[in-house]
């Protein structure tokens, strides 16, 4: 197959991948894409890529053939009144330029294979009379927690760069099965992706390898139940895909509750619920307009009712809050 390449124009430098595309691409969908840079196909300077690689002005993107042109689609399909109240009911804090959600645990962020509801076909119900929020950041669809959205495309310019930047500070807690051998310290495991029959993972990178990626996190034993389990706060100063689970279950040797997928079966305890016990708690980033905000979400139903069997300590959020 005869491969095209195509050089990032100054102009649109820092743009993630996925959206350089789609805009050249109308008719390609979400799932074709992740396709073709799953196996390869697209890659960025000769190298694999991800759907969230950011690009930098004279890369070359070397794509195969596709439609110019989009293919007729169907009309998107509207917010149902009840989820739009629902997903409004949601909503933490909300200004001229921002909006925070605390997204609930099972709600894909954006679609893709096999995943027909997602918060990013759902976004025209936070559009208060303005404008459709654009996503500026993901979470996994199984993390709950604090997610922010931009009104404006200044805005989403500004928020972009904050979290590239490493300006926004985010906390998050896990509840894990077993206890860290440390109440608190910093982990620096470099990850790399792994491509398989199963689908892709995220791995502990082999010393030297062309393909590792810096992550690290700092964390801290909140609370803990007997070695059986422990409460975690996690900081993220690296977004690796998977990050925090991987430095769970790797660095730590303590999985994530409910995450089989890096855990197993010692991610599981009987009489607990399964779903995966990671939230998005709190962040601190600089507000487009400036000042600084902080806001805060409630741990989700399944992480309250698995701490307090536990007895661990459930603070309420503080509310959202400016400063100058």
């Amino acid at each position: 197959m005869t491969l095209a390449p195509l050089t990032v124009p100054p102009a649109e430098a820092d743009t993630r991948l996925d959206r350089w595309l789609k805009r050249r691409f109308p008719a390609l969908t979400q799932g074709a894409l992740q396709k073709m840079l799953r196996t390869g196909q697209i890659r960025v300077d000769g190298k694999r890529a991800e759907a969230s690689t950011r690009l930098l002005a004279g890369q070359e993107v070397r794509v195969p053939p596709l439609p110019e042109t989009p293919a007729p689609r169907p009309a998107a399909r509207p917010v149902p009144e009840e989820e739009a109240r629902a997903l409004q009911a949601r909503v933490l804090h909300r200004d001229a330029s921002v909006i925070v959600l605390d997204k609930p645990h099972g709600l894909a962020v954006q679609g893709g294979p096999g995943i027909a509801r997602h918060l990013d076909g759902m976004l025209q119900a936070l559009a208060f009379g303005g404008e459709k929020p654009r996503l500026v950041h993901r979470l996994d669809r199984d993390t709950s927690g604090v997610l922010v959205l931009a009104r404006s495309a200044p805005a989403a310019a500004a928020l972009a760069r904050a979290f590239r930047g490493r300006d926004v500070a985010k906390t998050y807690w896990a509840v894990v099965v077993g206890e860290p051998a440390h109440p608190g310290g910093r982990i620096e495991m470099a990850l790399a992706r792994e491509h398989g029959a199963r689908g892709e993972r995220t791995i502990p990178a082999a010393p030297g390898a062309r393909d590792a990626a810096r992550a690290i996190t700092d964390y801290d034993v909140l609370d803990r139940a007997k070695r059986r389990a422990a409460l975690l706060e996690l900081r993220p100063l690296t977004g690796r895909t998977h990050q925090l689970r991987v430095h769970c279950a790797e660095a730590l040797g303590c999985p994530i509750l409910g995450d089989g997928k890096y855990g197993g079966q010692a991610a599981h305890l009987e009489g607990l619920s399964g779903a995966l016990h990671l939230h998005a708690r709190a962040l601190r980033l600089p507000h487009p307009e400036g000042g600084w905000l902080d806001v805060a979400a409630a741990a989700p139903p399944h992480m309250a009712e698995t701490m307090a069997f536990f007895g661990f300590a459930n603070p309420p959020p503080r509310p959202p809050r400016r400063t100058p």
